[in-house]
């Protein structure tokens, strides 16, 4: 029988990710989908994304969130992380890690209700599961950078 708590249902030792993991990770999805197409906005990609996914209602919400509000502030974000990623150009970064980087942008300067080092701690772990180790110290860095300099 699970346990509440940590250990219980959608908890790090169950093997299942809570809806808000599951929502940064689709909300990562589509915007790689995004990015690699070229568009602006969500429109007709975002539902035929939506239309193979089998998320919860609550995890599929909070990624709307997530991907609408990166794309309304994408021209800052991006510019946020040419200034703090030294030495890097955004149009070479890995698409997956430059969209890691929007969402947790995304989230540390506009989200709600979520501790700065957990929308860095929950950025870093989707880095692991989509990308590379020097990628998940990079966006790390650079997360870190964002939060110290910019987040109240």
């Amino acid at each position: 029988m699970d346990r509440p708590g940590p250990a219980g249902p959608g908890g790090p030792r169950s093997g299942r990710v809570g809806p808000r993991r599951q929502a940064r990770e689709l909300a990562l999805q589509l915007l790689y989908e995004l990015d690699v197409r070229g568009e602006p906005a969500p429109g007709s990609v975002a539902d035929d994304f939506w239309g193979r996914q089998t998320a919860s209602d609550e995890a599929r919400a909070y990624a709307d969130v997530l991907v609408r509000g990166t794309k309304v502030h994408q021209p800052t974000i991006d510019e946020l992380i040419t200034r703090f990623a030294e030495h890097w150009d955004l149009d070479r970064m890995a698409v997956v890690d430059r969209n890691i980087l929007r969402a947790g942008i995304f989230e540390l300067l506009w989200g709600v209700e979520v501790p700065p080092k957990v929308i860095i701690n929950e950025a870093l772990e989707i880095a692991k599961k989509f990308s590379t180790e020097e990628s998940t110290r990079f966006i790390n860095g650079l997360l870190d950078r964002v939060r110290r300099e910019l987040c109240p």
